[in-house]
């Protein structure tokens, strides 16, 4: 490929959620679909899907979770602010409703993280490179402040900041689903000042939110780059340094970072996978097939092809 105009890492989440969705990913890598994948250290099949990684030698980082399921940290008791009186995480609504109403204490949200990260480097025997937020708890107030410590701490240099292009214009969306995406830009564009501050790097453009599940098609992820691609970069949402990085010289354009995040994976069984409650329903739904059959789709890899888009690792940026 001639110089690349965009150098994009397609991040396969969820990673170790089940047998079902590890090998959905563990496919979609060695299509050429996916070029990176974010592992949740707390899922039923995280170690299966470490042995994986390094089988296959997938570029790997780390899915914080303080949202599904149960802690890694032991030092979390029955009584902690992040857990319900069952011992397992809020959920994704739950632990929003929490942090608005101040009941998260947020020295057990730096437990949890840093027990996460630690568990990360046992597993794989090295800490990621990048480390973002499951059902995107990591933009949230005042959990990116210790977000943005902990990974400043262990020398972790990129998260994701999810504020996509297009959003505000897209049919699809049901009314339900555009409102919380349109309250996760918000909390997105408020964390950026943290991770800035902490010398934290991220992609010049996300994508992800407006082709999720049955949304995923390839003439939608062909609109989605469109907006990428077409539009000069809002300064206010670089990373620092911006993308001088990625100049080749004074006269080029210089080449756009951009992540999309992406869930593939076979459906499921209904007993079998989630992080420590089973899986859910989307898990077990179609749609995880949908995004992995788009993302195999030939006509996707052309369209990389003829926008010079080169898939890559979070560590190749």
């Amino acid at each position: 490929m001639p110089q690349p105009k965009v150098k994009l890492v397609v991040t396969g989440d969820d990673f170790g959620y089940c047998p079902k969705r590890n090998q959905g990913i563990v496919d979609c890598f060695q299509a050429g679909g996916i070029s990176n994948v974010s592992l949740l250290v707390n899922a039923s099949s995280a170690k299966e899907a470490t042995e994986l990684a390094k089988r296959h030698h997938i570029p790997i980082g780390l899915h914080a979770n303080l949202s599904e399921g149960l802690p890694v940290s032991q030092g979390l008791k029955r009584g902690s602010t992040l857990l319900n009186k069952d011992g397992f995480f809020h959920g994704k609504m739950g632990f929003r409703k929490a942090l608005q109403s101040g009941l998260v204490n947020m020295t057990e949200v730096e437990l949890e993280l840093r027990a996460q990260v630690r568990l990360f480097g046992e597993l794989m025997g090295y800490l990621p490179c990048h480390m973002d937020g499951h059902q995107h708890i990591h933009v949230l107030p005042e959990v990116c402040e210790v977000f943005a410590q902990v990974l400043s701490d262990c020398g972790i240099s990129y998260t994701r900041v999810p504020v996509e292009r297009g959003l505000h214009s897209c049919p699809w969306l049901s009314p339900v689903l555009r409102d919380f995406y349109m309250q996760v830009e918000k909390d997105a564009l408020e964390s950026i000042p943290v991770f800035r501050r902490h010398g934290i790097r991220w992609p010049d453009v996300y994508l992800g939110l407006t082709t999720m599940g049955h949304n995923m098609s390839v003439p939608n992820l062909r609109r989605a780059f469109s907006h990428a691609l077409e539009r000069d970069l809002d300064v206010s949402l670089s990373p620092p340094g911006g993308e001088s990085k990625n100049r080749t010289n004074t006269t080029e354009r210089p080449v756009l970072t951009a992540e999309l995040m992406v869930h593939p994976g076979y459906p499921s069984h209904p007993q079998e996978g989630g992080c420590g409650e089973g899986p859910d329903d989307f898990s077990q739904s179609a749609d995880r097939q949908q995004e992995l059959t788009t993302l195999k789709d030939p006509a996707l890899l052309a369209f990389y092809t003829q926008e010079r888009v080169q898939l890559c690792a979070f560590r190749d940026l």
